[in-house]
């Protein structure tokens, strides 16, 4: 398997993974204080039911028009400054949730909004993100020159702490701002701040919606939209040096394979127009087929000891053996030998001699 496919599988698995562990640690935490809130908020609503002698029917009226008189409570949302402060969230699909458009023209507006505004904001941070790096980049490698080091070049992990360097900056002074203009918690303001930037939105906490801050504090809005977009940039910066990183292991890794495939081609052996290659293969090979040799019967030799050889050129391939022991097939015995098969063996021997010529079959 390939490693692409098998980083691809850990990738799947880790997430969800993940996921169960999420749900897990969400569970554990959260489900014991939303029994106890909501025993607390039915307690309340008896009691007022009890008290006021409220029937059901006016109840649901009642809290129908708090939940519908919600939004409107920070005050005008729909003047200019709100409504832009809308369509920003809209196309970066943060969505609070805290204002969405009522009418029927307002909600085809919004759509065909969002769908045209989407990929262009997209495309935009991801062009403004890639110059970042391109000057945090060159502003390293000068500062590495400065210091007379001797290696100036600039690698994608320097790039990767700079912008989550940047990120960290980015969050914790907006979470700075928010905690004075709105009076939360630090630790409110910050989960404000990276639920904003990461694009969650979940709308439990949202800036600008207190004093009717959108039309009477207008440096206030302007700084919550210059954190949107510089947050988001710096977000969107490091996230692609992280995909850029993902994609360039496997570009390695295919580049790795290439070069295997190209040093086992070049360790092929070529064996009667077959190549075997490196992990063991054939393939068969297209170039002509070499004739067989011209044999006549003068070249053969009739005794098993292959006196002559053949005149053909082409030298062939044979693969050879040591010879075996043969000791446990026969068994040995010992003998002697008398002294006239001694001489017989004495004579044939001089027979076999160089000064003997060789008698024609």
């Amino acid at each position: 398997m390939k490693k692409q496919n098998v980083r691809t599988l850990a990738l799947i698995v880790c997430t969800f993974t993940y996921l169960l562990v999420g749900a897990a640690v969400f569970d554990a935490l959260e489900s014991t204080n939303e029994t106890l809130e909501y025993d607390l908020l039915a307690d309340i609503e008896q009691e007022f039911i009890s008290r006021y002698n409220v029937s059901d029917k006016d109840y649901e009226k009642l809290e129908n028009t708090i939940i519908a008189f919600i939004p409107l409570r920070p005050g005008v949302q729909w003047k200019f400054a709100g409504a832009f402060y809308l369509a920003t969230t809209v196309i970066t699909t943060i969505g609070y949730g805290h204002s969405a458009p009522t009418t029927k023209g307002g909600k085809m507006f919004c759509m065909s909004y969002a769908l045209a505004g989407i990929p262009l904001t997209l495309v935009m941070f991801q062009a403004i993100g890639e110059r970042l790096n391109t000057f945090v980049a060159f502003t390293i490698q000068h500062i590495k020159k400065c210091l007379k080091l001797q290696n100036t070049e600039v690698s994608q992990t320097n790039l990767i702490i700079v912008g989550s360097s940047l990120c960290g900056i980015v969050t914790f002074s907006g979470a700075f701002m928010f905690h004075y203009y709105e009076q939360w918690s630090y630790l409110d303001s910050f989960y404000y701040c990276l639920i904003t930037l990461t694009t969650i939105g979940f709308g439990d906490y949202v800036a600008l919606q207190n004093d009717n801050a959108k039309e009477n504090n207008p440096q206030y809005v302007v700084l919550s939209l210059l954190f949107i977009f510089a947050g988001l940039t710096v977000v969107g910066a490091a996230m692609n040096l992280l995909v850029l990183r993902f994609l360039t292991m496997n570009t390695e890794d295919e580049k790795r394979e290439e070069m295997e495939a190209q040093a086992a081609a070049q360790v092929a052996v070529r064996l009667d127009g077959d190549v075997i290659t490196a992990n063991g293969s054939i393939i068969s090979g297209g170039g002509p087929q070499e004739s067989a040799p011209n044999l006549s019967i003068d070249n053969v030799s009739t005794c098993s000891c292959s006196c002559y050889r053949r005149t053909s050129g082409t030298n062939r391939y044979k693969v050879t053996r040591s010879p075996g022991r043969i000791s446990h097939l026969l068994q040995m015995k010992t003998f002697h030998m008398p002294d006239d098969v001694y001489s017989a063996v004495t004579n044939f021997g001089d027979d076999m001699s160089p000064n003997h010529q060789r008698a024609s079959v």
